[in-house]
């Protein structure tokens, strides 16, 4: 909440300040609407907040952002230069210092069919980022062949919000710093693949190293590679070709020309982590593209996130299966919560 106070107008930081020093468990999300009631989200709910800075049950009891919040608000994200964001303005989000994404609302400018960029924005939705260093640690000696020391192909399947971007930033991050063998030790009598990995990560949204001017605000690793803002097919086909990657990372596939370039990386013998969004895998298998990437066996694991089963254990719970089916793990409780 720290790195965001810098782009709050006065009414705003004051309120949000002081609701910081409330909180009882982490915020996910603040939403800053022109004339409607101010909003924050956590993992197990939403609330509106009042003009003191307090929760408040109902909308009419809750601050209303004026036009000067929200301009003065636009005016600092961008830095006085709607121009220079502009491309990230046809986005519809802005990354700011310290991972934070925040997904803009308003009236669009429409340039031979195609979104050229959001002007008028009266809506802001701020996801608050957080790193959580060590959450693929149990994950990860599932997904690396023990004999080998190869990475496994492997779809992270969640719905929203549970972390599994998350998940995929510290796996590059254990991947590249060569944590993974710390991490499998003990594993069936230690760790032969005790090496570091090239990885490349395809960043679309910038939501895995949160670049900004091109710099990881995340730590993903001493060895990882970062195309930020490129579409995923595009942006593997440039690592493949240009950076030699042996682990590729990207968030949310499902295109046909996402599959074209996850072929053309198992092809090249390079190992794709990617996610999905999904209750399970059968769920994803609905989705066409998906199918056929499934039944071609392109995936030899597939890690699937859920809620846990009760409030007292923190984070989504995860199962690992192979391209069989075959469940591999005991129930992993991955603790720490999720950020994006």
């Amino acid at each position: 909440m720290q790195s965001l106070f810098g782009y709050f107008s006065a009414p705003l930081k004051q309120i949000l300040a002081v609701l910081s020093t409330r909180l009882t468990q982490p915020l996910q999300e603040i939403r800053i609407r022109e004339g409607r009631p101010l909003e924050a989200s956590w993992g197990s709910g939403f609330g509106f907040i009042s003009p003191e800075g307090t929760w408040c049950p109902s909308p009419e009891q809750a601050y209303r952002p004026t036009r000067q919040d929200c301009a003065s608000l636009l005016e600092l994200l961008t830095q006085h230069s709607m121009y220079t964001f502009e491309e990230e303005l046809k986005r519809g989000f802005l990354t700011v210092q310290g991972g934070h994404r925040v997904g803009l609302a308003g009236r669009t400018v429409i340039e031979q069919g195609k979104v050229k960029y959001i002007k008028e924005v009266s809506g802001f939705n701020i996801r608050i980022a957080r790193e959580w260093k060590q959450a693929g640690r149990l994950v990860l000696p599932y997904l690396i062949d023990q004999r080998h020391g190869q990475v496994y192909r492997t779809l992270i399947v969640s719905p929203p919000q549970l972390g599994k971007t998350t998940l995929i930033r510290d796996i590059a991050r254990l991947l590249s710093g060569g944590e993974a063998a710390e991490a499998a030790a003990g594993w069936e009598g230690g760790a032969p693949f005790r090496r570091v990995y090239k990885v490349g990560i395809v960043d679309e949204r910038s939501e895995i190293a949160a670049c900004v001017r091109g710099v990881p605000s995340f730590d993903v690793g001493p060895r990882t590679d970062v195309l930020d803002g490129c579409p995923k097919a595009e942006g593997m086909m440039m690592m493949i070709r240009s950076m030699s990657p042996e682990v590729l990372i990207a968030d949310e596939i499902g295109r046909a020309e996402d599959a074209a370039a996850l072929h053309e990386a198992l092809h090249a013998g390079i190992s794709v982590i990617a996610t999905a969004h999904g209750r399970d895998v059968e769920d994803v298998r609905r989705r066409p593209i998906l199918k056929d990437l499934i039944e071609e066996g392109v995936f030899e694991r597939y890690v699937v996130l859920s809620p846990a089963p009760q409030e007292s254990v923190p984070g989504p719970v995860s199962a690992v299966y192979d391209a069989g089916g075959r469940r591999l793990d005991e129930r992993l409780a991955l603790r720490g919560g999720s950020s994006l």
